[in-house]
């Protein structure tokens, strides 16, 4: 235990991040937890620190749809123009003329499998340099912004036909609400948080989570951290399932733990073993994870999760699908969120583990160095629990 202890202490020392907060644990229960530094000034990082987590919210919205999948409300094969025709009229971006962006239609309809897994062809900004050329030429807003026209990112490649991250979890959630007939905060409340006891895991910053609520932290070039306000935007025209949730390492904990229990926690099932079993199988055959490369590099460095490993995607999750020494198993998922809170579980090893702070660059050496050595000690940990 106190080699995870350390592992927190050393990094905040070393300004690797500017506070952490951390946990472990498997199927039964929470094994491991502990925090580091300030989570804003003068105020130490807790176990119940409130986070922006971003990226995070991706695996409880494809969560949503799979409750639906599993109801027999929605099947991944349908094409998202099919329940929200909108969709359809999004183009595909073929390249820049002298007259600025050329755009067709795209001659694949892309599916609700395609938004889970990011190979619908909507690509970010930050990690795809054309996407940024369009928008300035286009006058088109982030997806960040909160507001519906966000939405309308043309298509970069053929849905189907290669992997790369964008905003498809953002129209998967507008799948849940048309599917489900309710707003997607009300949707997620009444189906996962509320049943897995998640009270602090909410769209906005509910009145009892405000003073937990930690500080964002960019790294500047003399290499020290200040502050930078950066959050999803309150009462929006629409919540995006790809970064708009507030939440604990407690109650991500929680979510985690359902996951690997086979859709169950605390006798309270979520979703149907089947279901569960099927969200969480590789969905994207031989198609190659690639790297994220960046392009605003004071927000994200360039991306890559254990690379060289043969890496797949489930229904919510990057998955890995061979064995890294001395950490995750094949059949292991993970993923972040952009301030670098980060997560993965185990199944076969029966390891969870959440490392989190609210620090930019994402992804930034320096921090996944950290990541690893916390991992590491993670499995560890489990062991020694095991002997």
């Amino acid at each position: 235990m106190a080699q995870l202890d350390q592992v927190l202490e050393g990094a905040v020392s070393n300004q690797d991040a500017p506070f952490l907060v951390a946990m472990t644990g498997n199927a039964a229960g929470t094994t491991w937890a502990g925090a580091a530094g300030e989570r804003s000034a003068g105020q130490s990082a807790t176990v119940d620190t409130v986070f922006r987590i971003f990226s995070m919210t991706k695996a409880v919205g494809s969560l949503a749809a799979m409750i639906l999948m599993d109801r027999g409300q929605l099947s991944a094969d349908a094409t998202v123009e099919s329940i929200l025709p909108e969709f359809g009229e999004l183009k595909l971006l073929d390249g820049f003329g002298p007259d600025g962006p050329r755009l067709r239609a795209p001659r694949v309809k892309a599916t609700v499998r395609h938004l889970a897994t990011h190979t619908s062809g909507l690509v970010y900004e930050f990690w795809n340099e054309d996407m940024p050329r369009y928008m300035a030429a286009s006058g088109a807003v982030s997806i960040l912004s909160g507001l519906t026209a966000s939405m309308n990112y043309p298509l970069q490649f053929e849905p189907g036909t290669r992997w790369d991250y964008g905003i498809g979890i953002d129209w998967l959630g507008r799948v849940v609400e048309k599917v489900s007939g309710q707003r997607i905060d009300a949707y997620c409340r009444d189906e996962i948080f509320e049943p897995l006891g998640m009270r602090d895991t909410a769209f906005e910053v509910e009145p009892h989570m405000a003073a937990r609520l930690a500080q964002v932290g960019i790294r500047g070039e003399d290499g020290r951290f200040s502050e930078y306000p950066l959050a999803p935007p309150s009462s929006p025209e629409f919540y995006g399932m790809g970064h708009a949730l507030y939440s604990t390492a407690p109650d991500y904990m929680r979510f985690l733990r359902m996951v690997i229990n086979g859709g169950t926690l605390d006798g309270t099932r979520i979703v149907s073993a089947a279901g569960l079993a099927s969200m969480l199988t590789n969905q994207i055959g031989d198609t190659p994870i690639g790297v994220l490369k960046s392009v605003v590099p004071p927000l994200s460095a360039d991306a890559e999760f254990f690379p060289g490993r043969r890496k797949s995607h489930s229904m919510a999750f990057m998955r890995f699908e061979e064995d890294v020494p001395g950490m995750r198993q094949a059949g292991s998922q993970a993923w972040a969120g952009v301030l670098n809170s980060h997560y993965w579980f185990d199944p076969k090893s029966d390891v969870i583990g959440l490392l989190m702070t609210q620090s930019l660059p994402f992804a930034e050496p320096r921090f996944m160095v950290t990541y690893e050595a916390f991992e590491r000690a993670a499995y560890r940990h489990a062991q020694a629990n095991h002997a």
